[in-house]
């Protein structure tokens, strides 16, 4: 009986020794991967490009500013920072002069412009837009638009360092508080959104005032410049362009407005329009397919309800 009994134990101590190998010989349980480092955020592409002796182009993102340099400061235009930091625009002056930045002068009212001008007020500039742009900031009250403090009605001249800057207002067109600044003696115009280079009006035209958007193309045609800085890159970055460009927008919209006003005129209605109205000439733009049919609708309201 002892014998089993020994036998007995030597089985079960060999089992738990091979159980305690297998245990040992077994792979770890596989642990969770470690979690990847969150990247931080890409910041904001940013440029600044000089155009003449003092004058320089910031562009943020696919929106773009003019700033001009001068031994008494800086005339700094657009603060362009909707949602994001004013700082890459206020580091990129700073980067080309330590001289103050004296003034910050809006464009016109639109918030995707104007927005983001508080450390630039923090600074000391004084902000000048058309009276039209204040009193439309001080009703709706946006929280990151600086109320100007000086206005523009037809005609201001802005001297500083030797560099004479004109603001003046040619009327209603893309809003109705558009400013075009013009240095005289550089021969360049800054003005934004309703002179894009070679490109079709933005999807509807908000805030676009037809017909008068054409008589003020005609205006500043006849002014005295030669290199125009819009509010936006034109194709393939585009950052300039040229009087040729204002003309072949005058142009582009004189052809939209005739061809819908046939269509009105032959009682057709707005999907009717749009399915007959071809502008061939203009295809090659950017955005024709998309916002030629919202461009056609605009100029249908004018044409058939006069609004």
């Amino acid at each position: 009986m002892k014998r089993l009994h020994y036998t007995g134990v030597a089985a079960a101590l060999v089992a738990s020794i091979l159980v305690a190998q297998a245990q040992q010989q077994a792979p770890a349980p596989a642990q969770p991967p470690a979690p990847a480092p969150t990247p931080a955020a890409a910041a904001p592409p940013t440029a600044t490009t000089k155009v003449a002796d003092n004058v320089y182009i910031f562009r943020y993102v696919g929106h773009q500013a003019m700033f001009i340099v001068t031994p008494e400061g800086v005339i700094a235009t657009d603060p362009i920072s909707l949602r994001r930091p004013a700082k890459p625009y206020i580091d990129a002056i700073q980067a080309v002069t330590k001289a103050p930045i004296k003034y910050v002068i809006y464009s016109h009212s639109h918030f995707d412009h104007t927005a983001g001008g508080q450390p630039f007020k923090d600074l000391g500039a004084t902000f000048v837009a058309q009276r039209n742009a204040k009193e439309r900031i001080q009703a709706l009250k946006p929280a990151d638009v600086v109320v100007p403090d000086q206005v523009v009605d037809d005609k201001r001249v802005i001297t500083l360092g030797g560099t004479t800057l004109e603001l003046l207002y040619v009327g209603k067109n893309h809003s109705d508080s558009m400013l075009v600044m013009r240095l005289p003696k550089e021969k360049i115009i800054f003005t934004v959104d309703w002179i894009p280079i070679q490109g079709v009006q933005f999807r509807g035209m908000a805030d676009t005032y037809v017909p008068d958007i054409e008589n003020g193309l005609q205006k500043v045609i006849a002014m005295d410049w030669e290199t125009l800085i819009p509010g936006h890159p034109g194709p393939g970055g585009k950052q300039t362009g040229t009087k040729d460009n204002a003309r072949e927008d005058l142009a582009y919209l004189q052809d939209l407005s005739a061809a819908v006003k046939q269509e009105v005129a032959q009682a057709k209605s707005y999907d009717e329009a749009v399915k007959d109205i071809s502008l061939p000439k203009y295809a090659a733009w950017p955005n024709y397919k998309n916002f030629l049919p919202m461009n056609i609708e605009r100029y249908y309201d004018f044409w058939n309800r006069g609004i």
